[in-house]
């Protein structure tokens, strides 16, 4: 009945997502007049100051300074109130799209003011500004999460399709949302698969709940996409993912942007809402169930989904500073669209540190006595700790380690290792309860996976986790051991009869639990 009443919640949440859109859309603008700018306006009380936030409440990579900034009321807390800000009324505009493009486009007609994407729509946010606003640019502010080598990003297909990798995909459809990070990613996994994304397959632009609807009723071989559909999807239980972000090697990231005219005229407010941001990553990093729960609650996104992302040892560390591999994910970008002949006017990828500036956010960090410096050692850190749920013992390897959010549990089960999560596994089937989600950690990377989706290498009592079967295969030659899957594990080390159920019901399966029930009740 929970995951009936989280499908039906998530279809109410998506409509009116997309009923407030059409209204931002149509009825949402400049607060202009003769004596003020767009962003300030003059009543009879005194001064308005319009901060237009575009945010994307379903990519979790957001979810920081986005929903949670929004929903906690973090941003009202850090605003200046004194000096020029003094009697100041603040007129806060959120809006929330499912893609990074349409930010821009009300960035370009200064209908938003902060935007929040991933690293492709960024890129084209700076170009665009470049070529279509004349004295204004768009300058990068922050990181919001990000990974060094492309995680995150992914293809999947349908679940009972025959479909194995990208080169299966050739001759068929492939959906993705253009102008988005997973657009920018799939054109170069295509193209390093031998594949022409120009003449090899159909490329449709559709957006993220549009390409979940198509795979579920067969309309598209495949669909691309980014944060958190890659790993959403298979959760939920109608399909697969065939290919990894991580497979590119490439650094991906999602963060702010924000026009120059707004930061220049409004330093303080850029430093205050940034202020909020840190306070959202130390709140979520204190206590990453109970946020992760709320998410869900604000955006429709299972909980597991975003714990998977943003929790401890999880696939995007949150880590707000601008460095190297950040801005390397933002001159791939460049190239990439430039090879792909999508950038008309030249431009060098270099010219990306142009459009940076870290000022405000080490500002920020001043100002609510962070260290830069400590700020991105916690981000980085970020990872598994504590005692084994079963025998106690120290957490010393988080690659090694697994975890259970046990149905009714308001915090995650570690375990040091898979056998020992296993064991419990068969402790909890004996009392009757169950795990809405089990992860494990790929092995060479260390990043979250789900058990079920995951390759085995078993050499003795130790049990190993891979992303990749090849993976999987080169260390069992490497190591002696044996490549298994979770099936077998379960069999293995489940001394009972193996738990009833080790992940959320889906509609799916209520539905072949009442196909098979049915006859059964009949005869």
């Amino acid at each position: 009945m929970k995951s009936h009443y989280l499908w039906f919640r998530r279809l109410s949440l998506s409509c009116a997502l997309t009923f407030s859109s059409v209204l931002i859309a149509s009825c949402s603008g400049p607060s202009e007049n003769a004596e003020g700018s767009a962003n300030t306006a003059s009543t009879g009380n005194g001064e308005v100051i319009r901060i237009s936030i575009g945010t994307q409440d379903q990519v979790i990579n957001t979810a920081v300074g986005g929903a949670t900034v929004r929903e906690l009321g973090l941003l009202e807390k850090h605003l200046p109130t004194t000096g020029k800000y003094e009697n100041v009324e603040y007129d806060i505009q959120w809006s929330s799209y499912t893609s990074g493009p349409p930010i821009t486009n009300k960035m370009l007609a200064d209908q938003i003011d902060i935007g929040l994407m991933g690293d492709f729509p960024a890129v084209i946010n700076l170009i665009k500004f470049q070529e279509e606003v004349e004295g204004v640019t768009s300058t990068f502010i922050g990181t919001l999460a990000y990974s060094p080598n492309g995680a995150g990003n992914a293809v999947v297909v349908p679940k009972d399709s025959d479909v194995t990798s990208l080169a299966d995909l050739k001759g068929g459809s492939v959906s993705v949302p253009f102008g988005s990070a997973a657009h920018g990613m799939v054109l170069k996994a295509l193209s390093d698969a031998g594949i022409d994304p120009e003449s090899d397959v159909k490329l449709i632009s559709q957006a993220p709940e549009v390409g979940g609807t198509s795979l579920r009723t067969g309309q598209i071989d495949a669909h691309a996409d980014f944060v958190p559909f890659g790993e959403l999807f298979p959760f939920r239980g109608f399909a697969k993912k065939i290919f990894d972000g991580a497979q590119t090697g490439v650094p991906t990231l999602h963060g702010i942007v924000v026009r120059s005219d707004f930061a220049e005229e409004h330093p303080e407010i850029v430093q205050a809402y940034l202020q909020a941001m840190l306070e959202a990553n130390k709140t979520f990093q204190e206590k990453p169930e109970e946020i992760s729960a709320q998410i869900e609650e604000w955006s429709g996104i299972e909980k597991e989904v975003v714990y998977m992302f943003l929790g401890p040892s999880g696939l995007q560390p949150i880590n707000p500073s601008i460095g190297e591999v950040q801005l390397e994910a933002l001159k791939n970008s460049i190239a990439t669209l430039i090879s792909l002949g999508k950038i008309e006017s030249p431009v060098n990828p270099d010219d990306v540190t142009q459009w940076v500036d870290e000022s405000f956010l080490k500002t920020a960090m001043d100002n609510m006595g962070l260290n830069y410096d400590e700020v991105i050692e916690v981000g980085e850190s970020y990872v598994i700790t504590g005692n084994d749920a079963l025998t106690n013992e120290p957490i010393e390897e988080p690659k090694m380690a697994a975890q259970l959010w046990i149905q009714e549990e308001p915090t995650v089960t570690n375990f040091a290792t898979i056998p020992n999560m296993i064991k419990k596994l068969n402790e909890l089937q004996t009392d009757g309860k169950a795990s809405d989600v089990i992860f494990v950690h790929d092995r060479n990377k260390g990043w979250k996976l789900f058990a079920e989706n995951s390759h085995y290498v078993k050499n003795g009592d130790e049990v190993s986790a891979f992303l990749l079967e090849a993976d999987a295969q080169a260390f069992a030659s490497e190591s002696g051991g044996q490549v298994t899957t979770f099936k077998s594990l379960l069999q293995t080390y489940a001394n009972g009869p193996q738990p009833a159920r080790i992940s959320r019901l889906t509609m799916e399966d209520l539905k072949q639990a009442l196909l098979e029930a049915v006859p059964a009740l009949a005869g």
